[in-house]
């Protein structure tokens, strides 16, 4: 059964100043441009935790989080408590709104069922940031979830909660409002964990840190003395229902660099796909993905031209792709994409992060970065929903590295956990 615990966050306090000058994106969203352009927001922009343009970046976040502890720029609070989280925004021309909860998850092993990823990870990251859990001993961030909740029980939880007051509200640099309230009720944090106890979760975004807590976990008990209740047994989450009208899953677009295409991989490519000629235009790009959505289709841009992709048969595929997963996951548009075009035509081999494979949100940005050289090619895809999404995890399959994106992504810097030994929950 899923555990979740009230905890006593840590935030800013309004000695910080404005919060809007003090929350950023989630560190691996952050750019080197981005991280000086939070820098000078302020002194206490909680880029400075998350990501320091300092060298030794765990130990002074460590040093930093304490020093701002003692001047009272951020304070503990006193009593346990849950959060509900809501993010209003814009997307393509019209509002949204996103609302969740944010708790202590208990950490549980994928194999134990109660907790699913929906993706591959990279080793880098993960080790990253156990290093900065080690030193700093709090959580940092959420780990973002999603459950099952067609009776609307949590969601009428929350609709009635944000009736009262809000604690905090900040806008990013995205535009996307941040709202949070706080319940530190007994008794609605007791009907809440009912509701929720029955539940399975799946990781919309933060893999790498809930994998790396985990790690950090087992690190911990393998020392001894420690219980059940020690704050490092869970990781703070952010839970939100499938049934979340806004809960918007964007596209994840792939470039890659030192991979030219040729002729000769277009005639290959003719073999699984009809080829068309796409406008290199964002709103063309975007209207051929559109038109072509649940049809394997995908769009490719060399710098020179772009062409429209649609997979001929599904017959096809099936020789050419992993055969240790599902028909179902087989024939996901980037099971496709990456087993066929890239390992199969591209001949890739094994892309690392940076180095020869680069993820972006817009469409207008791949087409930016292989026009001015960061990338070679760039393949443009259709977003995978977020039902989908949860169906395929509950079945223990695993999608390629960065095949969703939730946007918004949850913002960093407005509450924290402390996850030291002797913290309990």
């Amino acid at each position: 059964m899923v555990d979740i615990r009230p905890f006593k966050a840590i935030t800013y306090t309004t000695k910080a100043g404005n919060p809007t000058d003090l929350i950023t994106q989630p560190y691996d969203k952050i750019n080197a441009e981005q991280q000086k352009i939070y820098y000078a927001l302020s002194m206490y922009n909680y880029c400075r935790v998350i990501l320091p343009l300092e060298a030794d970046k765990y130990n002074i976040a460590s040093q930093r989080l304490l020093q701002w502890l003692k001047e009272d720029i951020m304070k503990k609070e006193m009593q346990p408590a849950l959060f509900v989280s809501r993010q209003e925004f814009h997307l393509d021309g019209k509002k949204h709104s996103r609302t969740g909860i944010i708790a202590a998850l208990r950490l549980y092993e994928y194999n134990e069922n109660m907790v699913f990823p929906h993706e591959r990870t990279f080793r880098a990251p993960k080790a990253d940031r156990l290093n900065m859990l080690r030193t700093v001993q709090k959580d940092l961030e959420s780990v973002f979830l999603m459950y099952q909740d067609p009776e609307g029980e949590t969601i009428r939880f929350m609709e009635q909660t944000t009736q009262t007051s809000p604690m905090i509200q900040a806008t990013d640099a995205l535009g996307v409002t941040h709202t949070i309230w706080k319940v530190s009720d007994p008794q609605k944090i007791s009907q809440l964990q009912s509701i929720l106890k029955p539940k399975v979760m799946v990781i919309n975004d933060g893999h790498h840190r809930y994998e790396s807590a985990i790690a950090y976990r087992d690190e911990i008990r393998s020392k001894g003395d420690w219980h059940e209740d020690s704050a490092f047994n869970f990781h703070m989450s952010y839970l939100v229902p499938v049934q979340e009208e806004g809960l918007v899953v964007l596209p994840t677009h792939r470039l890659l660099k030192h991979y030219k295409l040729t002729p000769e991989m277009l005639y290959e490519l003719s073999y699984f796909f009809d080829i068309s000629d796409v406008p290199v235009t964002v709103n063309a790009i975007e209207a051929f993905l559109g038109s072509h959505f649940g049809e394997h289709a995908f769009c490719m841009y060399d710098g020179k031209k772009a062409h429209g992709l649609t997979l001929k048969h599904e017959k096809a595929i099936y020789d050419f792709i992993n055969t240790h997963v599902s028909r179902e996951t087989k024939i996901f548009d980037i099971v496709i994409l990456h087993d066929i075009v890239f390992k199969h035509i591209f001949k890739t081999g094994q892309l690392d992060i940076d180095d020869t494979i680069i993820y972006e949100r817009w469409t207008k940005d791949a087409l930016a970065k292989v026009d001015h050289g960061e990338a070679s090619v760039a393949f443009m895809v259709n977003p995978i929903p977020a039902k989908t999404v949860a169906a395929i995890a509950a079945q223990h399959e695993v999608l390629p590295e960065k095949s969703t994106d939730f946007y918004p992504k949850m913002v960093s810097g407005l509450v924290l956990m402390d996850i030291s030994k002797d913290e309990t929950l």
